[in-house]
C-alpha cells in the first residue's frame, strides 16, 4: 500500500511512522507520506483557506488548494484517478470507520487521505475530489490529522507482516472470528491478586472449553453485558 496524507501539519506524522507495526509495514515496502498543502497552494503567502459564503464563523479549506496539491502529487486531474485510487476525506459527517471498512481499505494499493482544518472542507472537495468521506466518530476534532492516524493505524495493522503475530489481527474486536463482537477479556499473572481470581477455565488447559468461553464472553460484550462469566 502507498498511502498519502494531505495535511497542513506533515511533521505530525513523523511520530506516527515510529510505531512498531507501522515501521514493520514500511520495512515491507508500504509507505505513509505526508504532503504539505501549503507547498503547492496557488494563493499568496501560503494561504489555504477563506471565509465561508453565506457568512458564519471559521475558515474553510479551499477546493482549488486541494486540487492543486493533488495535481502536483499525481501529475494529472485527480478526478481522472477515481477508480484507480481511493481519496478519503476525513469529515464528521462521513461513513463511520469500523472493522469492515478498515479491512476494505487494507485491500487498496493506493490511498489518499485528505485532512480538513478550521471549519472543514469546501463541500466541493468532498463531492468531486474525494471518492469517500469517513468519520471516526460523532464528535468534532480541530482537524483531520488525528482521524487520519486512527484510520491508518486500523488499516496498517491488517497488512500481512505488520504485526508480530499474524493471528493478532484475526481474532480481535469486531473481527469475523468473533462474529463482529468486541474481544473477550484477557488475564495474565498472578492468577490470584487481592482476592481477584482468573476464571478457572483459562487455567484448565482445555483449549476447546477456553475457545467456547472466549466466544461466549465476546457475545456478551456485544450484547452490552460487561461483567465476565466466571
Amino acid at each position: 500500500m502507498k498511502a498519502d496524507v494531505l495535511t497542513l501539519f506533515p511533521q505530525w506524522f513523523d511520530w506516527f511512522r515510529t510505531q512498531r507495526h507501522v515501521e514493520n509495514a514500511l520495512a515491507l515496502g508500504h509507505t505513509v507520506a505526508a504532503v504539505d498543502l501549503r507547498e503547492t497552494t496557488p494563493l499568496k503567502w501560503g494561504q489555504v483557506d477563506d471565509t465561508p459564503f453565506g457568512g458564519g464563523a471559521g475558515m474553510v479549506l479551499r477546493v482549488d488548494v486541494v486540487d492543486a496539491a493533488l495535481r502536483a502529487r499525481y501529475g494529472r486531474d485527480p478526478v481522472e484517478l477515481h477508480g484507480q485510487r481511493r481519496f478519503v476525506a476525513l469529515t464528521p459527517g462521513g461513513r463511520m470507520l469500523d472493522d469492515e471498512l478498515a479491512s476494505e481499505l487494507a485491500g487498496e494499493r493506493d490511498l489518499t487521505l485528505l485532512c480538513g482544518r478550521y471549519e472543514g472542507f469546501d463541500e466541493r472537495i468532498v463531492e468531486h475530489l474525494a471518492t469517500d468521506a469517513v468519520s471516526i466518530g460523532r464528535y468534532v476534532l480541530s482537524g483531520g490529522e488525528l482521524a487520519a492516524m486512527v484510520l491508518c493505524d486500523a488499516v496498517i495493522r491488517k497488512l500481512p507482516g505488520a504485526l508480530g503475530d499474524e493471528s493478532s489481527a484475526v481474532e480481535e474486536s469486531f473481527s469475523p472470528a468473533l462474529e463482529g463482537a468486541p474481544e473477550y477479556p484477557h488475564y495474565t499473572r498472578p492468577a490470584e491478586y487481592r482476592g481477584w481470581s482468573v476464571p478457572e477455565v483459562l487455567l484448565s488447559g482445555h483449549h476447546a472449553r477456553i475457545r467456547e468461553w472466549r466466544l461466549e464472553q465476546a457475545r456478551r460484550r456485544g450484547s452490552g453485558e460487561t461483567k465476565p462469566l466466571r
